[in-house]
């Protein structure tokens, strides 16, 4: 069955599925949706209705953006599956969920979130690590949100557990127009000509 949609690459965000203390979250988390829609990507993320999550992808539909969803089974009314999505994929695990996330995703942005927000970017770095993948996992530290784990992973790298080659799989911005637009550079790069 030929897709509705023409074919555009897609960004899967990881977030939470609350809004968080810092008003300025939120306000992050629809200007990426926005930033996305403009630079061309789909939203690949969790599925839910309720947070930073449900903020983004509502933000992306209002922009005239695509969104596909994919929540576990057992999470589908926990995290109030968004009912306006252009394509939800239920899951029966979340060893499913990041799986499929990855295969459908070009590249991947965190934003602030609980465990299951870092748990699911560790995933992809250590996927990355492996060679499972080669694309850009990106961490937006707004509000130096990640100050702390970016400080511990040189901490690893310091400790002989994590090599410096693989440190820098890790990029880091402040804002999502420099955290897309760092993306948009990996998986598009332009060929410079030089003299």
């Amino acid at each position: 069955m030929k897709s509705a949609f023409p074919t555009i690459p897609f960004l899967c965000v990881f977030c939470g599925s609350n809004l968080g203390a810092q008003p300025g979250y939120a306000d992050v988390a629809q200007r990426l949706g926005e930033v996305l829609v403009q630079e061309g990507f789909g939203l690949v993320y969790g599925g839910g209705n309720i947070g930073l999550m449900g903020l983004l992808a509502s933000t992306v539909l209002e922009k005239g953006g695509r969104v596909t969803g994919v929540i576990p089974r057992h999470l589908e009314e926990k995290e109030l599956l968004h009912p306006l999505l252009s394509e939800t994929h239920i899951v029966s695990s979340m060893h499913e969920r990041k799986a499929l996330m990855e295969k459908l995703s070009a590249g991947f942005i965190t934003l602030p979130g609980g465990f299951g927000t870092l748990e699911e970017y560790c995933e992809m770095i250590t996927w990355a690590q492996l060679q499972l993948h080669g694309k850009p996992c990106g961490l937006l530290n707004c509000f130096g949100f990640f100050d702390g784990l970016l400080g511990f992973f040189d901490h690893q790298v310091a400790q002989g557990f994590v090599s410096p080659l693989n440190r820098q799989l890790i990029l880091v911005e402040q804002d999502p127009e420099s955290m897309v637009g760092l993306l948009k550079n990996r998986l598009f790069p332009t060929n410079k000509i030089t003299a």
